[in-house]
């Protein structure tokens, strides 16, 4: 059924207006580095099956200044996570590339606050994966699902969302 992406920066929907999911994870600083986010854009756009609109929070957008906008980044990235019904971390970390730092962060203040809400997957098979297992153990710990491919985490997250709609 019918997905919109709302991308960085632009408006967020209103809350109660739909089910929504945020995605979560490191974003790719260099135009060389491809993004994993249209690959779940594309999985959650085949897998969401629900009448109502999902909005897909994403905080990648085309032309991004990391530099020019980083207040405003971090305040749609806060608002966004708070206001969505599920954030899905996918974290193919790789150390020189995607490092991750932000999403560290992010983790463990949505891990501790809200893990009800969240969802982690882990290659592992990525450039890092030792550098996960931090995450993956306190995911564990907080009874938050821990998938190993991008498929799984989204089924995973849009489970979590129907779950949300039905209680």
């Amino acid at each position: 059924m019918p997905v919109e992406v709302v991308r960085s920066r632009a408006s967020l929907p209103e809350p109660g207006q739909g089910p929504s999911v945020f995605l979560a994870g490191p974003t790719p600083k260099a135009a060389e580095v491809p993004s994993w986010r249209p690959a779940a854009i594309e999985l959650i756009s085949a897998r969401w099956t629900a009448p109502r609109t999902l909005s897909v929070l994403s905080p990648e957008d085309t032309d991004f200044r990391y530099d020019q906008y980083f207040d405003v980044q971090v305040d749609w990235e806060t608002e966004a996570r708070a206001q969505a019904d599920v954030i899905l971390f996918w974290i193919p970390r790789d150390v020189r590339a995607m490092p991750g730092y932000t999403t560290n962060v992010e983790f463990g203040l949505d891990v501790a606050t809200v893990p009800e809400r969240v969802v982690l997957g882990c290659p592992p098979d990525c450039p890092s994966p030792e550098h996960n297992r931090y995450l993956i153990n306190v995911a564990k710990r907080r009874g938050v699902p821990v998938l190993s491919t991008l498929a799984e985490t989204v089924t995973a997250a849009l489970a979590l969302i129907a779950g949300a709609a039905g209680r």
